[in-house]
């Protein structure tokens, strides 16, 4: 396995179960990729702030399956797109479709025609199974909503999912994410929120479960080649490999022997994703995640996370700004003031900032029709990735399930 992120960690783990012996190389110092803890400010915060729900089948079963405690590691909650007014879609226990559209009919800060709109696209996409032109944005796919429903729902919804705005993302991708959430079942739009630092919720307890043996740390491969029916990596042989590093990383690889792969993920574009630190005390919001307003210009943040409420030091609140490539132009510093003056006007709080975490290359932008490299490259070589090719966007669960598939594929060959 090269890359020790969630994918390749799921990769390793499965491989594992499986019977195979793994050896994992990691250039950094730590597991867990784009989604870990990272010390900062004289605490331990996340390098970014990480939303799953109850769909994300394969990723809370990898979990349970290396010890996990689920109850102790997650806040389970029913769906809730809270305002800081108290407003917003709150789904109830139970069928996530039925909960649904009794959450859409509860909407009082909508007209009637507001929320038939809403309920009536919703039907439309259900009949049509979820299914759309592959060209088509989210913009296109809701453009005869009204304003209300889709600036206090549909873009948010659509930038927290795909981190892509709605006017670029990809309406196929976007509707697949609906229907995991509204018809797998009960609890299936749950929000789960991380009480451990994401470092918790998966890397070090796959550490301790792999091991030492298995672990290369603080080592880059510097190149993979076949040789034989086998595979160089470096100096040494292997019978498999899954390439479960960044696009760029992958594409340097791969570029000898498979071109045209290489030249897919290395043609990938990005979108970050920039979470703003800011602390005060006594601090405690309605509950432990709000949505927010936003903007290009002057309101940054998209939700806010208490940190206190999520096993985190009190009164520290995490502000995610999805889709941030504008404040990223603008620079940091003028992103923490911005955010600052947003948590003054919609929250009514005076904080101090702590700390400001980019990810520039958080994920691919999630486009219509856009190309995405396999999960094979080569007989006995595989990727693994929340870039690889599948029905997800860049999410955990996206990354967890292709380095399962990897792995079960590895056992083909």
């Amino acid at each position: 396995m090269i890359g020790g992120g969630w994918a390749g960690l799921a990769a390793a783990i499965e491989a594992t179960r499986l019977g195979h012996r793994v050896t994992l190389f990691e250039m950094s110092t730590q597991l867990g990729g784009r989604s870990r803890a990272v010390a900062a400010a004289g605490m331990t915060l996340d390098n970014g702030q990480h939303i799953m729900i109850g769909a994300y089948t394969a990723t809370l079963g990898l979990m349970r399956a290396i010890g996990v405690d689920l109850e102790r590691a997650l806040l389970r909650t029913p769906l809730r797109f809270t305002q800081p007014d108290g407003t917003g879609l709150h789904l109830e226990p139970g069928m996530p479709i039925i909960a649904f559209a009794r959450a859409v009919l509860r909407q009082s800060h909508w007209t009637p025609s507001e929320r038939w709109s809403l309920l009536l696209a919703s039907t439309r996409w259900a009949l049509g199974r979820f299914q759309c032109d592959e060209d088509l944005t989210v913009g296109e796919l809701t453009a005869t909503l009204p304003p209300a429903v889709r600036d206090q729902l549909i873009d948010p919804l659509c930038v927290a999912a795909l981190n892509t705005p709605a006017h670029e993302a990809s309406a196929r991708v976007f509707l697949r994410v609906l229907k995991d959430a509204l018809f797998s079942g009960p609890g299936s739009a749950d929000l789960l929120l991380p009480r451990v630092t994401l470092s918790e919720l998966l890397p070090t307890p796959a550490q301790r479960w792999l091991g030492d043996a298995t672990l290369r740390m603080m080592t880059r491969v510097s190149a993979l080649r076949p040789h034989g029916g086998r595979w160089l990596v470096d100096s040494e042989f292997f019978d498999r490999v899954v390439i479960a590093a960044s696009p760029a990383e992958a594409a340097r690889l791969t570029a000898d022997f498979a071109p045209a792969w290489s030249q897919c993920a290395a043609a990938l574009r990005f979108e970050p994703i920039v979470t703003v630190y800011l602390q005060g005390d006594g601090v405690r919001l309605p509950e432990p995640m709000l949505a927010l307003r936003s903007d290009d210009t002057q309101l940054p943040a998209q939700f806010v996370f208490d940190r206190g409420q999520l096993g985190g030091p009190s009164g520290l609140l995490a502000f995610v700004i999805s889709g941030a490539q504008p404040w990223v132009d603008r620079g940091l510093g003028a992103t923490t003031d911005a955010t600052l003056a947003q948590a003054r006007a919609q929250l009514g709080l005076e904080l101090n900032a702590m700390h400001v975490q980019a990810e520039k290359r958080a994920t691919f932008r999630c486009t219509p029709a856009l190309m995405r490299p396999p999960a094979q490259i080569g007989p006995g070589l595989y990727a693994a990735g929340d870039h690889v090719d599948g029905p997800y966007p860049a999410t955990l669960e996206g990354a967890v399930r292709s380095g399962l598939h990897a792995a079960a594929e590895l056992s083909k060959t």
